[in-house]
């Protein structure tokens, strides 16, 4: 036996069978695969639509089908592998409106039973038109820092052009383009917006769109607020000086901070010092920022004051005036508690400069008028409306009196210590 396996002619008679063997089986195998009748499936397969796209819209064309093919087994393996044949819809010489069409197979072999799902389709063939639309930006305020506001937004260019179904056209609504970004935002900056075209539910429009992008300029501010200006006197003049009146051109100021502090500003006061007035003329005030505010629209306003003037040395033709110096005196009240005047119930409040609250007031006036003076004439105070909050504060001295007297305080100014009561 050991001999015969050893034979190489034993070994070639054996390769040959073998060969053989193998031969027979792929023939065979192959014979299996290609004779008969078999049935697959091809999915996703693209529909081609023939119509005049110039100036019709079709809707209700599925992009993709799924195909069904059943025949000889051959046949069906080449057609599912080459894909050598096209689905059409051909629109071209149906009238608008809506239609039921069937998705027709091409260059598909006719040994093949072909089964296409969806069998027919419902098409919609309307008219395509263009309309010009005026585009509008948003920002969600969300975005902005605290205490900033948008105050203008520019869109570039204005308008676009929307091309689509006559019916899809005539539902626009809305045509937006939404700028983006990151939370925190307190700059001006310019975005690059894509363009949305929505119906009244906010669904979004199948439509062509030119340009599909536009340039939103976005300027951001400080959050501000417009408040009239209110001119107040402080201070006495000169003797002999009448203050009439105080006007200025600016009757309004902007004011810029947080929203919180600017919601209880409603008007802005500016203290007009008119101890060194000496006539008719103008003032320019420097104005000061209340606490809480970051910033003014004005550094200064310029004051008209409207005066007159008592030249006591001047021999006059009116008996009533006085005819020399000798005729005008003054006279001293010490002790005049400051009042207070405006302060929120919730606050109360304690004098840290004058610690006592009082201060001395000095009139200058005619002789006759002096002596007929006394101090319940006189209203001395400070107004606290403007206080929001706890802490020291600055405040100017008012004097309420007799028009035909001047004088002066000891105290312009005081300095009062604020907490909640």
């Amino acid at each position: 036996m050991d001999k015969l396996m050893d034979s190489p002619w034993f070994l070639r008679l054996t390769a040959l069978f073998l060969a053989i063997a193998l031969f027979v089986s792929v023939r065979v195998t192959e014979e299996d695969n290609t004779v008969g009748d078999a049935q697959d499936i091809i999915r996703d397969v693209a529909v081609d639509v023939f119509y005049d796209n110039e100036n019709l819209v079709v809707t209700g064309v599925p992009e993709k089908v799924d195909m069904t093919i059943d025949g000889p087994k051959n046949i069906v393996q080449s057609t599912k592998m080459l894909k050598d044949f096209t689905l059409k819809v051909d629109l071209q010489d149906l009238p608008l409106g809506r239609h039921t069409v069937e998705i027709i197979p091409e260059n598909i072999s006719d040994k093949l039973r072909v089964r296409i799902d969806p069998v027919t389709i419902e098409v919609v063939i309307e008219e395509k038109i263009t309309e010009t639309f005026k585009v509008d930006p948003e920002l969600n305020e969300r975005l902005l820092a605290e205490d900033f506001i948008v105050t203008k937004m520019d869109v570039m260019p204005r308008t676009i052009e929307v091309t689509g179904a006559k019916s899809v056209i005539e539902s626009i609504n809305f045509v937006k383009a939404s700028v983006t970004g990151e939370k925190g935002i307190n700059k001006s900056f310019e975005h690059q917006a894509r363009v949305r075209v929505l119906d009244k539910d906010l669904t979004k429009l199948n439509v062509t769109i030119v340009p599909e992008q536009v340039t939103v300029k976005v300027e951001i501010e400080e959050y501000n607020k417009e408040v009239p200006v209110v001119l107040k006197t402080r201070g006495v003049p000169s003797v002999g000086v009448t203050i009439d009146g105080i006007t200025s051109e600016e009757k309004t100021i902007r004011l810029f901070g947080s929203r919180k502090v600017l919601e209880k500003i409603t008007e802005f006061v500016v203290d007009v010092d008119v101890s060194e007035v000496v006539g008719q003329g103008t003032l320019d005030v420097e104005l000061k920022k209340p606490k809480g505010v970051s910033q003014l629209s004005l550094d200064k306003i310029k004051v008209n004051i409207d005066a007159s003037t008592l030249d006591f040395n001047e021999e006059a033709s009116n008996p009533n005036l006085p005819v020399d110096n000798e005729q005008v005196a003054t006279k001293e009240f010490s002790n005049i508690p400051i009042s207070v005047k405006g302060l929120d119930e919730k606050f109360k409040g304690s004098f840290v400069k004058p610690t006592d609250g009082l201060t001395v007031l000095t009139v200058t006036a005619e002789k006759n008028v002096i002596d007929a003076l006394v101090q319940s004439d006189f209203n001395v105070y400070i107004d606290a409306s403007e206080t929001i909050d706890e802490g020291e504060k600055v405040l100017v001295v008012s004097v309420e009196g007799p028009s035909n007297v001047k004088w002066k305080l000891s105290n312009d100014e005081v300095t009062m210590h604020i907490e909640l009561a």
